[in-house]
């Protein structure tokens, strides 16, 4: 078995490889620079925007529940929400030492008369 050692390497299919991915590079590099992709938005007369007052949920260290600053039982939170339309807006305030349960309480009559529109409110603060 007489065989010549491979004397030299092809490296066309190599270069083709690497030039096919130096393009998709250049072509995507441009769209991670910016974070998006440009498009020219057509315009359309400026229009009122309905603003949302969003109903507030606020829940003390003792259990109370206030809708709108009322104080309400959880029955009467549920009846009174029924009447609101389902993309009614809330912002729920919880007292930080509230049982865990007292929250999931109102959340849960919330979830059940579907409302989807649902905040709760933090406060930031140092550690």
């Amino acid at each position: 078995m007489d065989e010549e050692p491979i004397a030299a390497l092809n490296v066309i299919p190599f270069v083709d490889i690497m030039l096919v991915l130096l393009t998709v590079v250049l072509t995507t590099a441009n769209f991670i620079a910016t974070g998006r992709i440009p498009v020219s938005l057509p315009q359309a007369s400026r229009s009122q925007v309905e603003k949302h007052q969003d109903k507030t949920i606020e829940l003390t260290v003792n259990g109370d529940i206030h809708l709108d600053g009322t104080l309400v039982s959880k029955d009467d939170l549920e009846s009174q929400l029924r009447a609101l339309p389902a993309d009614t807006s809330f912002l729920i305030r919880a007292d930080r030492n509230l049982a865990f349960q007292g929250f999931i309480d109102v959340v849960d009559v919330l979830k059940r008369l579907n409302f989807t529109k649902v905040a709760v409110q933090t406060q930031t603060g140092s550690r």
